[in-house]
């Protein structure tokens, strides 16, 4: 995508997500064309509705067929677009399912890569490989080519396979024959119906669980709600470990699955251009520039200010944003003028950061991980338990 159509793309969202995510009706929403926008996006939800029934529906009945593929696969996903934490929690089931002796490969497809044109695509004569982002062994693609989160999944998964492909159906196929795998990890998946899963674990973010229940584009569901049904493992991320009242919600709408509560935990403050990094006690007293291009940049700047930074500016972007080298540049300029002792971006950010040889002060990412609060001693232990528990599904639907 041309870079102009990205900035058109980007101010748009910027226009519009604000917009359908707040709480209250309509009628609370100031001026015509805003509520033009909404009345128009509640039109095209109820049709994206109609059409995300019918398509499980027709999987339901047969018309469209779930690819077996002899082998494990284990769908990550959730219900809302964006914001529940995902990467960090394939990221430790990939590493966690390699050291019980699997041979792993996530299969993305690659949000927001740089791809050839759709026109090239939708008439090529040629069927092509999927992208190895890692071969297990080396990472192969950078982040603009192989997209940011595959990108930094192959980065801190040495020994597991990074696949990229819109038809994960062919990748999965790939990964079999290719390079051995007996594990398939399908990032972003509850909705990627063509593949069939072995275990369905749906994130719920404990802050956000389910927007303001409008389907997309009014809201941010990707389907209704009530299809948590069809999951076995129900993650509640960014939890504080006390969520009866949304574990009640979950219960009411899935009785058979496991809940699993858990949070994205920081661990350490790592410098973007340079070897090794900072504990976290070093932000106690730290003026800091934030800056994010995330779903949710509120969760990355409160987790800097309960370590006791001052955030002196918080920098925003689109999700998924492509850094230009000038605005990096600017940025942190911005910081060094400001009196900061230095920038801090969130590990997604970095892998999309230009390269340069100095900074006016030091840029830092933030290292996320997973903690399990409630539902399993550990990771380990919820690993083998999903992977060796028998799957009993109830017929899925809307």
């Amino acid at each position: 995508m041309a870079k102009s159509k990205v900035r058109i793309v980007e101010r748009l969202e910027s226009y519009v997500i604000p917009l359908i995510q707040q709480e209250g009706a309509d009628r609370n929403v100031v001026g015509f064309w805003p509520k033009a926008l909404l009345t128009l996006l509640k039109g095209i939800s109820k049709i994206y509705g109609g059409v995300v029934w019918l398509r499980m529906w027709f999987f339901r009945i047969g018309v469209l067929r779930r690819w077996p593929l002899g082998c494990q696969v284990i769908s990550v996903g959730n219900v809302t677009a964006g914001g529940t934490g995902k990467t960090p929690v394939v990221e430790i089931f990939a590493r966690e399912l390699t050291r019980q002796g699997r041979k792993v490969a996530i299969l993305s497809r690659g949000y927001r890569r740089k791809e050839k044109p759709f026109l090239q695509r939708l008439f090529s004569d040629t069927i092509e490989p999927p992208l190895v982002v890692s071969d297990g062994r080396r990472v192969l693609l950078d982040s603009e080519t192989g997209g940011d989160e595959p990108y930094m999944l192959a980065s801190n998964l040495p020994g597991v396979v990074v696949l990229v492909d819109r038809n994960r159906v062919k990748s999965g196929r790939y990964a079999v024959r290719k390079f051995g795998c007996d594990t398939l990890v399908l990032d972003d998946g509850f909705q990627y119906q063509r593949l069939k899963h072995s275990h369905d674990i749906v994130l719920v973010d404990k802050t956000n669980p389910f927007g303001n229940g409008h389907l997309l584009p009014r809201g941010v569901l990707r389907e209704g709600v009530q299809n948590l049904r069809r999951a076995d493992f129900i993650f509640i991320t960014k939890s504080d470990g006390n969520s009866e009242k949304l574990r009640a919600q979950i219960r009411k709408l899935n009785h058979h699955a496991e809940i699993i509560e858990c949070r994205h935990a920081p661990k350490r403050l790592r410098n973007v251009y340079a070897q090794g990094g900072r504990d976290l006690s070093w932000l106690k007293g730290k003026k800091i520039l934030a800056l994010s291009g995330i779903a949710v940049p509120q969760s990355f700047e409160g987790f800097l200010r309960s370590y006791g930074a001052e955030l002196i500016e918080c920098v925003r972007y689109a999700d998924h944003h492509r850094y230009a080298t000038q605005e990096v540049i600017n940025v942190v300029n911005r910081a060094a003028d400001l009196g900061c002792d230095a920038l801090v971006t969130t590990e997604k950010d970095a892998v999309r950061f230009p390269k340069l040889s100095s900074t006016a002060v030091p840029v830092y990412y933030l290292r996320i991980e997973i903690e399990i609060l409630k539902g399993a001693e550990n990771f380990h232990d919820a690993v083998r338990h999903i992977c060796f528990k028998p799957l009993k599904k109830p017929e899925d639907g809307q």
